[in-house]
């Protein structure tokens, strides 16, 4: 009888646990891989910019819940950087830039994250 006892006990706790449990839909979860560009500045070294790799039959994922481009900027030292407007459309080129640096040393890495699961389709 306490076979029988623990048996059920399991059953409904594996069931409510199953329940409980919510995947991403096929629509929401696609996988995703990354490209970045990166470079360093010294003090006073002028703008400069990089263009990130844009992978062959990849779109640019969004944000997850957004149509806004999922992009990372990271940065050290003193200068501001940004993914230039003008000379990116993020459909085949994507530029990153960066102003003056004004520290002892600056570096940055932009990083955009793809889409490519149209690709097998």
């Amino acid at each position: 009888m306490k076979r029988w006892s623990f048996m059920l006990l399991m059953l409904i706790g594996l069931w409510s646990l199953s329940a409980a449990a919510e995947a991403q839909s096929l629509s929401e979860s696609t996988a995703t891989t990354e490209q970045s560009c990166s470079f360093g500045m010294a003090k006073g070294e002028a703008s400069q910019s990089c263009h990130v790799p844009f992978p062959t039959g990849c779109l640019v994922a969004n944000v997850p819940g957004t149509d806004k481009p999922w992009t990372t900027v990271s940065k050290g030292g003193k200068t501001f950087c940004r993914f230039d407007n003008k000379a990116t459309d993020w459909k085949t080129k994507i530029t990153g830039s960066c102003s003056r640096c004004k520290s002892d040393h600056c570096s940055v890495q932009f990083i955009v994250r793809f889409d490519c699961s149209q690709q097998s389709q």
